[in-house]
């Protein structure tokens, strides 16, 4: 397992306590990366994916309930709703990551912690979006 595959499998994780405690999402990662020992780039692009879904939650939220047809995102289980805010930010803000590799990690990260159908649940949605839209910068924090 390659090291962003782990650094999102990871972020799904803080995604879905994020769902779930009223916190902030810094206090979970603290809490959460303290019993992790995991290489120093593992860590870094999961931060960056947290970071970026959180900070661009309105936005890909907006998408994910104008392309989920009959779904909205409260129906949506938390951890296919996650992964695609996880797979919309990839598609939309990291123009370094072909858009195939994240469509075909989404998946088969929602078929290993969702449901049976969440891969192609997640799959539909995400193809759906790469193909309407083209990435775009986002501000890197200092």
């Amino acid at each position: 397992m390659g090291n962003r595959h782990k650094a999102r499998e990871f972020t799904l994780q803080i995604l879905f306590q994020r769902d779930f405690l009223e916190t902030r999402v810094e206090e979970i990662q603290n809490l959460f990366w303290a019993d992790i020992n995991t290489p120093p780039e593992v860590r870094t692009f999961s931060d960056r994916l947290v970071r970026g879904v959180v900070e661009n939650q309105e936005q890909i939220d907006r998408l994910l309930a104008e392309y989920s047809e009959n779904w909205t995102l409260e129906r949506m289980t938390a951890v296919d709703r996650n992964i695609l805010r996880m797979a919309v930010f990839e598609v939309l803000y990291c123009d370094e990551i072909p858009k195939n590799v994240t469509i075909n990690e989404a998946v088969e990260i929602g078929k290993r912690f969702g449901a049976e159908d969440s891969g192609a649940f997640i799959n539909g949605i995400i193809d759906k979006i790469a193909r309407d839209h083209k990435p775009e910068s986002v501000k890197e924090p200092a």
